[in-house]
């Protein structure tokens, strides 16, 4: 069973994962099941997750800063600024994920960015 302090655990470490650009590091985070949704994207799995992750980590170079994470039980809400580049330009985005872990895993995970999750 996932405790308070453990979902705090893992979304902490999922997010150091992702800053480090450790793809290996953040899909042990993920049960094999896991659904990520982002926008109009639905990724399914530890695989895909891979290639979603991969592909994003070497196209944009995302970070994530924390500004606020609520832990309850099994379920975690995170408020944190991403800042990517694209297109040449360095841009930064307000965005909101909400998390279910299982076994202190991620599970699900659904992000929302301010104004609109596909960035253009």
């Amino acid at each position: 069973m996932t405790t308070t302090t453990d979902a705090a655990a893992a979304v902490r470490e999922h997010v150091r994962a992702f800053n480090a650009r450790d793809v290996d590091g953040l899909l042990t985070g993920f049960t094999e099941d896991a659904v990520w949704i982002t926008g109009s994207t639905t990724v399914r799995g530890r695989a895909a997750l891979r290639e979603f992750f991969g592909e994003a980590m070497r196209g944009l170079l995302p970070t994530l800063e924390v500004r606020d994470l609520i832990v309850e039980g099994t379920r975690a809400a995170c408020q944190m600024t991403e800042t990517l580049t694209y297109g040449g330009e360095t841009r930064s985005y307000p965005i909101a994920a909400f998390y279910v872990l299982r076994d202190g895993l991620v599970a699900a995970a659904k992000v929302y960015r301010e104004g609109s999750a596909d960035v253009v």
